[in-house]
């Protein structure tokens, strides 16, 4: 069977003739699709990140990595120029944070920058984000608190699995007390954003 040129079936990709797929147009397409691509990559290979507000940053650096035994972690890569802050997160109710502690930034971090706070691994693909901003409990005892009930649980977990004393004093939201080994009671809250 002979071919003309006019019967010759075009080159295609996605079901386009190549003149179209090398127009302008076609390859600003094709670039939108790479990006598209490179994006969902990023962003399902990133670790998910809980944060916990504390009232005194040095007091939980000695309950996380002393009486907890938490691994430090790397601060992940879109925690860099200024994400929190594009996600609409420098809003924070006032109830938790209080002028003093908590500045927005005015401008965007640079890679040689490390965001506040303390960061530790949780599980395999799940990190703690520790940081400043609560307000100290009863009789001025540290407070940590949490929007995640998750993450709540895997540290109480890991209360119980490293031998601290605990009381549950709620379930719905989860409120408990720890007793660190230096005699100091904690007390971790899920705050219910309803």
């Amino acid at each position: 069977m002979i071919y003309s040129s006019s019967l010759a079936l075009p080159i295609a990709l996605f079901g386009l003739p190549l003149d179209t797929l090398f127009s302008t147009q076609g390859i600003m397409v094709l670039l939108l699709m790479a990006y598209g691509g490179a994006m969902w990559m990023f962003l399902t290979s990133a670790p998910k990140v809980y944060t916990v507000m504390v009232s005194d940053l040095e007091v939980a650096r000695q309950f996380y990595e002393g009486d907890l035994n938490f691994a430090a972690a790397d601060v992940p890569l879109q925690y860099y120029y200024n994400y929190e802050q594009t996600l609409g997160t420098s809003g924070f109710d006032p109830l938790y944070l209080s002028p003093t502690t908590y500045n927005p930034p005015t401008r965007a971090m640079s890679p040689t920058d490390r965001p506040e706070g303390l960061w530790y691994q949780l599980k395999k693909n799940v990190q703690v984000h520790v940081i400043s901003g609560a307000t100290f409990g009863y009789k001025n005892s540290q407070r940590h608190v949490c929007f995640d009930r998750d993450c709540l649980e895997q540290i109480l977990l890991r209360v119980q699995m490293r031998g601290l004393k605990n009381k549950i004093r709620s379930d719905r939201p989860l409120n408990f007390l720890v007793k660190d080994w230096q005699g100091r009671t904690i007390e971790m809250a899920e705050i219910d954003d309803d």
